[in-house]
């Protein structure tokens, strides 16, 4: 039922969704009074500190300089995800942002590589420059470079409790009341929507349209609308993590310009530089290993510098509700749904939801129609993530333990990914196989990921093939050639990241 107007926005719960939530939204619409309320111990759960290159688009939207977020959130540059010990237990891979190097009038090179004409190089190092980049540990741009720009694509690794920091002073600074207390529930009206919140000392707070940030606990879609919650537990195992912070061993140290994630027989773990910090983390299946084991596991990785350290310990539930926009209450962030940090898919969600949000906003009071859309979108991705993750734990061919040989088993992949990899056993992914508007990860990820795990090369003859041939071969060569003047002529990580502080202050 249409109201006077959408006039009154309460979002409940804070972090780095409440906050990106509440500034984005502030940024984006005239005449509409926005607050946060949160309680005031309740911290950012920050699982992988890790973003995809959305982020920088959204940073600029936002209005917060480059410089200024690497400084307040001791933020590093992210170019993609090294792969170690994935395939069978002694191998590495890397997953870059860059996309497959077409330059005008040049062929692509995915059919050609396919065909061996690359050799024994790996689809990464054979289609791009970045992962000599990456492999020199040197950063993706030059310090001189425009905000947000580079010579390669790229993300980034941050501090999570001070990106939610740098995002509400930024949302304060655009306008937004922040209230802090404790939501104790939310009272229905005859229509089933969200008459108001209930909190400790502000009492009933009232508004239009209701944001649920409130993380796993889903105070308002959950609890109180009762949304369904759609569990992908049978198809992604790890559904726990155990992180630590480790300080480098010198402040100079390198930092490494991709997270690094290691396979481990019942997950992977995940190794994050920040500037003064690595953050540690170990992905685990609770059906496959214990809590001990996996602290085991964490403290070898580590070595000595955690030994004294505290882990802690996040449970994770995985899946999604199908409806995070019910009535006049959307969730946004882990209140709609979470499938573990593998491909640091969460702050892209999260963006996604406040972007259509905005995009979609009901300022007539229409809500029906925007939650049907935002639904239907927001469902398709989860589900198409859902896959991509599947597919790095489906095709390895590790069998040393029952987590590896449990997801190679057909029976935890869904549908779609067995059609996808029935299709893709005689041709290439190409864009036709997805709703490229609605996937977080284009096709070029799929296919980083896909032969980086050893899929088996199919490419079907067609005709015009051979007659790029030379032209194809030319260009491998090229790359192969420029790959290690890009790294050479690009500055060393800790150094660009030195530089973007310096200009903040």
């Amino acid at each position: 039922m249409a109201t006077a107007g959408v006039k009154r926005i309460l979002i409940v719960g804070g972090g780095s969704a409440g906050w990106l939530c509440a500034a984005y939204l502030a940024k984006a619409l005239g005449g509409v009074q926005i607050r946060l309320v949160e309680a005031p111990e309740v911290g950012a759960i920050g699982v992988g500190e890790g973003s995809f290159p959305s982020l920088r688009s959204t940073l600029a939207a936002l209005g917060i300089s480059e410089a200024r977020f690497v400084r307040d959130c001791g933020a590093t540059f992210k170019q993609g995800i090294v792969f170690r010990d994935w395939v069978r237990g002694d191998d590495a891979y890397l997953h870059p942002f860059s996309l497959p190097s077409q330059r005008p009038g040049a062929p692509e090179l995915l059919p050609y590589w396919l065909r061996g004409l690359a050799g024994d190089t790996p689809f990464a190092e054979a289609v791009t420059l970045q992962a000599a980049v990456v492999a020199a540990a040197r950063g993706p741009k030059h310090a001189g470079d425009p905000p947000y720009q580079g010579a390669l694509n790229y993300a980034y690794h941050f501090d999570a409790a001070r990106f939610a920091a740098l995002l509400a002073a930024h949302a304060r600074a655009l306008g937004v009341t922040h209230l802090q207390d404790h939501v104790e529930g939310a009272q229905l009206d005859a229509a089933g929507q969200i008459a108001c919140v209930h909190t400790r000392q502000h009492g009933a707070l009232e508004a239009d349209l209701y944001i649920d940030c409130s993380g796993f606990r889903a105070l308002l879609i959950g609890a109180a609308l009762q949304a369904p919650f759609h569990s992908v537990a049978d198809t992604l195992f790890c559904d726990s993590a155990l992180a630590v912070q480790v300080p480098y061993p010198q402040p100079d140290a390198p930092i490494a310009s991709a997270t690094i994630s290691s396979a481990r027989t019942a997950g992977w773990i995940w190794d994050i530089g920040l500037q003064e910090r690595r953050g540690i983390g170990y992905v685990y299946s609770s059906r496959h290993t214990d809590d001990e084991a996996a602290a085991r596991v964490l403290r070898s990785y580590a070595g000595s510098a955690a030994e004294d350290l505290a882990l802690r310990k996040i449970p994770m539930r995985l899946g999604y509700r199908r409806q995070q926009w019910i009535g006049n209450c959307v969730a946004i962030g882990l209140a709609g749904g979470f499938v573990e940090p593998l491909e640091a898919s969460g702050i892209g969600l999260v963006e996604t939801a406040v972007q259509m949000l905005a995009a979609l906003f009901p300022h007539n009071g229409e809500m029906a129609p925007a939650a049907r859309h935002f639904n239907a979108f927001m469902t398709a991705r989860y589900a198409g993530i859902v896959d991509f993750l599947k597919l790095h734990y489906c095709l390895s061919q590790r069998r040393d333990s029952a987590f590896w040989s449990d997801n190679a088993d057909p029976a935890s992949w869904t549908p779609a990914l067995r059609d996808k990899l029935a299709m893709w056993r005689c041709r290439p992914p190409q864009r036709l196989d997805f709703l490229t508007d609605v996937e977080m990860y284009p096709p070029s990820s799929w296919q980083f990921v896909l032969y980086g795990m050893g899929f088996p090369r199919a490419m079907p003859d067609s005709p015009g093939l051979a007659a790029q041939a030379a032209a194809a071969q030319a260009e491998f060569a090229n790359l192969a050639k420029l790959a290690p003047h890009a790294a050479a002529g690009l500055p060393a990580h800790r150094e660009l990241v030195a530089a973007l502080c310096a200009r903040a202050v």
